[in-house]
């Protein structure tokens, strides 16, 4: 009776603080975990797991992020530019919630951050997320690196005081070997379909990431540019920098030689939709800008110092030897007309997070290129 007695008042106040309108909270109220939380407590229990949309799963190792066959489920992880499936939460998805979080009728949701309750079970033989109960969010990007941060030094600069606070900005970087390239590239450049692929740059072709090398068929690095042009070579600095480096075919890298970019030209076998002629070499449509990003990114970084030329961007083709490059007008009508896709942010976010820690300020800002070069 004393027992009873002692927390018989502690009773009455939840009851009158429920009465007033004063919700008391479940000590079993669920806070939402981690995806790698998730990953490591495939147990049965129920949770809320909070992650980025990073594609839809479609076996046990595939994780696609575009061409959506379906509504039926979706894969989360901890960071938005993540690639390895062994990161990633399969997440099952009911009926009830396929027509706001299916990624065939949502491909916008990829990239976003969102939150699911459901039990913390294996699906598609993976760790995953089944018999949702809830969904939220939707409406938040993976921020990454803070630009303000990054690009502090260039705050308000224009014109050649803006290049020179780039060039400042983005010196600051880890070199790598030609060696450590290929390593790199197999990252920076896996086909987002196909973990086991890369995608070639001008081409487009997804090939096997153990097919690099020097035989017909093989993709090997190319100098988007081209090493001649300031004869800078192999050389660790501008002869090993990723942000220029890209997977290719063999013959259409040897097609490309070290031509300027231009418009026009007759077809380049096995390359679907670029063109060359004597002077210049033109890329398939979707990746012009890419490579106008590219372009720009390497006239800023190499200065003259560092032992290496002075990379320029001018207007003319047949540049040779000389540590130009062109044609100015076309690649930035090139940048212009092909923005930075979710393929080029994602592959200088990892260029900057676990490669050379620098980034291409134009990916970030196209809105610098018509600055700097009016």
């Amino acid at each position: 009776m004393l027992a009873s007695r002692w927390f018989r008042p502690a009773l009455i106040v939840t009851a009158v603080l429920a009465l007033l309108g004063f919700g008391i909270t479940p000590s079993t109220a669920a806070t939402p975990i981690t995806v790698s939380t998730a990953i490591g407590r495939q147990d049965g229990s129920s949770a809320s797991v909070t992650g980025y949309v990073v594609g839809q799963p479609t076996a046990t190792t595939t994780v696609v992020r575009s061409n959506f066959p379906n509504d039926y489920a979706l894969a989360l992880a901890d960071s938005a530019s993540q690639t390895s499936t062994s990161s990633m939460l399969y997440v099952q998805i009911p009926t009830a919630f396929r027509a706001s979080y299916g990624l065939q009728s949502n491909p916008g949701l990829v990239g976003q951050q969102i939150t699911v309750t459901g039990t913390l079970a294996a699906y598609f033989s993976h760790p995953g997320l089944k018999d949702a109960t809830a969904f939220s969010g939707g409406g938040s990007s993976d921020p990454g690196p803070d630009p303000g941060d990054y690009y502090a030094g260039a705050e308000g600069k224009t014109g050649p005081a803006l290049k020179a606070a780039l060039h400042t900005i983005i010196s600051s970087q880890t070199k790598l070997t030609y060696d450590q390239v290929w390593t790199a590239l197999k990252d920076t450049d896996q086909d987002p379909a196909n973990s086991n692929n890369v995608i070639e740059i001008y081409s487009g072709r997804s090939i096997s990431k153990s097919s690099n090398g020097s035989a017909a068929d093989d993709w090997n690095r190319e100098h988007v540019w081209a090493k001649s042009h300031g004869d800078f070579g192999t050389a660790t600095g501008p002869g090993t920098d990723v942000h220029h480096l890209r997977p290719e075919d063999v013959s259409v890298n040897a097609a490309r030689g070290n031509l300027d970019f231009d418009n026009g030209g007759t077809a380049v076998s096995q390359c679907s939709g670029c063109t060359a002629d004597s002077d210049s070499f033109a890329p398939r449509a979707a990746v012009r800008g890419d490579i106008a990003r590219m372009i720009f990114y390497m006239a800023v970084r190499y200065e003259g110092g560092d032992g290496f030329a002075n990379l320029e961007v001018n207007n003319s083709v047949n540049n040779g030897s000389a540590p130009y490059i062109g044609k100015l007008s076309v690649l930035k009508a090139w940048a212009a007309a092909d923005p930075p896709d979710a393929f080029e942010k994602r592959r200088n976010e990892v260029i900057y997070t676990t490669y050379q820690h620098n980034r291409n300020p134009f990916i970030d800002h196209p809105e610098w290129i018509p600055s700097i070069w009016p």
